[in-house]
This record gives C-alpha cells, structure tokens and sequence, in this order.
C-alpha cells in the first residue's frame, strides 16, 4: 500500500496539470488532512514541477458578505473539429461553487437565452427560494424578457461593469475551469458532443472536485469525509475512477 509521499507523486504523475494545492484537495476527499507546503516540498525534492505557472494574481472574490444570495450567469464559447463556433450558458451559485449547465447551441438567441433561463428555474425549483440576486454581464443577449424571468422568483438583476470581468469573478472562474481541465482538452465534434462532455465534467465538478473557498469541499459535500490516520495510509487501498475517457481521476478510498 502506498506512503503518503508515494500517493502525492502518484497523483502528480497521473494529473499533469494539478498544482500542489489541487493534490492537497484529493488528499484531504481521501481524509488524509496535509498542509499543501508539505504537499510542495515532496513535489520539489522529486524535482517534479507542481503545475505550469499561471500569470496573474488569482480571482479576488467579491460581494463576499452576499455570497450566499448570489447566482452568475455567463457564456462560453466552443471551437469544433469542424471550425464551427458553439456556445454554452451555464449559471453558478456562489455560496457552494455549484455549476449549472443551461444550454449549448450554434446560435445564441436571445428568444433561446430566455428558454434556457426558464428551465433553469424550473429544474431547481424550490432552490430557487435561496438566491436573492442575479448577477450578469451587458451582453445583448441578456434582455428584459430574460431578467423577468428571475425577477418573478423575486431577484434582483446585478449588472456587471462593462468590460470588466473580474466584477463577475466567480462565474469567470467556472468557466476558465470548464476551459482548462476539459475544452482545452478535447476534441468536440458537435452540439451534442458539447453537451455530453459538459455535462459529464459539471457532474464531476458538483459531486467530486475539491474547492479551496469551500475548505476542499466539493459543491455538492455538506460534510468533510470522515478523517484517515494518515499514519495508517498503506492501510488504505486508494481507487481511481476515470472521467471523461481518462482525461479527469477521481480517487476513492477502497469500501
């Protein structure tokens, strides 16, 4: 059974884009609660680089009092194989991290913006009762038919600053997410390929993926894991489980 050191390299070996902070998230779904200045330290000393260096400052969250009440909608665009441009809505809530896959199309009407809005609101229902603001960028296909439909749930609509995505941070966050863990990886043939492999990583997303706002827990986790004696890891069988073919692991402790 494998020593911590050996579960860190093992996951540093199968996930070439995990920082060291991301591998402390695994660790700490795995109960094995470690400071991620250790989780670098074991990384440095087997000369292997956590993750490629990002630029910039990351994401300064804002509206962090209101957090709770706050639900961000945005687009992303999606290149095919054939040269087609495809787009996606997706909303996120901000107090959990919870994404929500709205639609994916060709043509991003605002008559389909509106749609997608509603059947939003209708697949979460009384969770809807939670948000108390709406929070979007100008884009023009954002119209008043669209904010009516949130509006009836009694939300406020937020506007963003215009050319300004840091005021619409965590929704930008989730979608440079979406980017670089699975669009920036995958060859998408068509609309409905786009809305697979979406909908397959969203679920990852919710139910597995760790989130440092959350102290390393997924959306979807109310509770931490019940915690491992670390001492006692070879103890542990660890379990992968492939997502999206292999592109993603996940890690189980074995029943």
């Amino acid at each position: 059974m494998p020593t911590v050191k050996q579960l860190i390299l093992r996951l540093a070996k199968e996930n070439s884009t995990w920082g060291h902070r991301r591998i402390q998230g695994e660790l700490a779904r795995l109960g094995c609660p470690i400071a991620s200045s250790t989780v670098w330290e074991i990384l440095h000393a087997a000369g292997i680089d956590p993750a490629p260096q990002r630029s910039g400052p990351p994401w300064r969250e804002f509206l962090t009092a209101q957090a709770h009440n706050i639900l961000s909608a945005g687009f992303l665009h999606i290149d095919t194989i054939a040269l087609k441009r495809l787009y996606a809505l997706v909303f996120i809530e901000h107090d959990t991290r919870r994404v929500h896959l709205a639609g994916v199309t060709a043509r991003p009407t605002a008559r389909w913006t509106v749609r997608q809005a509603r059947n939003l609101t209708m697949t979460l229902g009384g969770r809807m009762d939670s948000p108390r603001f709406l929070l979007r960028d100008r884009d023009s296909k954002y119209t008043s038919a669209f904010d009516a439909v949130f509006q009836a749930d009694d939300m406020r609509i937020l506007l963003s600053p215009p050319r300004a995505p840091k005021a619409n941070a965590i929704c930008e966050r989730a979608v440079g997410t979406l980017r670089r863990e699975v669009l920036d990886r995958t060859l998408i043939y068509n609309e409905a390929h786009a809305r697979a492999v979406l909908t397959e990583y969203i679920r990852h997303y919710n139910r597995h993926r760790p989130q440092q706002s959350r102290h390393q827990l997924s959306p979807d986790s109310t509770e931490p894991p019940a915690p491992a004696n670390v001492t006692d890891i070879q103890a542990h069988r660890i379990q992968r489980r492939p997502v999206l073919g292999g592109l993603i692991n996940e890690y189980h402790q074995a029943a």
